[in-house]
């Protein structure tokens, strides 16, 4: 996996000092991005390993073992939990790592079973607890193959990469559920808009 993915460059990140904002004011943030830009946008969490520690959930079955030690391996930490089966719980758990650990651990806001491209209330809720920020990001290739039911994003060998990260959102301790429906209207708006912007950036060097 580290040889094929290492085969593709990343040409370009955008918005880095957005990621120097956030770190500027905690240890840590909660990093989100859609389920298909997974594998760049980790990539690039986990080259920051000077400055921050970026972990995962991983289903705390036997399944989930696998992948907990390539995350591990890759140098990422991990949160074992189901957003499915035990939300509450992984709620409790991302809290932990987040305030107590100084992980950054990373939701995916439409995963792990969509919709594709629906901000749930997760990242929300974890910011209001927490008072960290959600930091939007997404990646964009040059050439890449489109798999499973969110079109998820695998780069072809090679292939040129542009990383884009957002403003940190912060999310006030008191509001209403008219204000957090906006919010997640927002970063839906956001995370395409960054899509976008990494993707124009591409075009422009080609």
């Amino acid at each position: 996996i580290k040889s094929w993915v290492y085969t593709c460059r990343i040409t370009r990140v955008m918005g880095v000092e957005n990621l120097d904002a956030a770190l500027a004011r905690n240890k840590s943030f909660i990093p989100c991005y859609w389920h298909q830009h997974q594998i760049f946008c980790a990539r690039f969490l986990l080259e920051q390993t000077d400055r921050l520690k970026v972990a995962w959930l991983i289903s705390p079955s036997v399944d989930g073992e696998l992948g907990a030690m390539m995350v591990r391996r890759l140098g990422g930490g991990v949160i074992r939990g189901s957003s499915s089966h035990t939300g509450a719980r992984s709620l409790r758990d991302y809290y932990q790592a987040l305030v107590k650990d100084n992980l950054s651990p990373v939701i995916t806001p439409d995963g792990p079973r969509g919709p594709r491209f629906k901000f749930k209330p997760g990242a929300i809720l974890l910011g209001q607890m927490s008072g960290r920020p959600m930091l939007p990001m997404a990646y964009a290739a040059s050439r890449a193959w489109l798999i499973k039911w969110d079109k998820f994003v695998v780069p072809a060998p090679f292939a040129r990469i542009v990383v884009a990260i957002g403003t940190p959102r912060y999310v006030p301790r008191v509001t209403d559920a008219k204000v957090l429906e906006q919010m997640q209207a927002d970063m839906e708006v956001e995370l395409k808009s960054l899509y976008e912007s990494a993707a124009a950036a591409l075009r422009e060097n080609s």
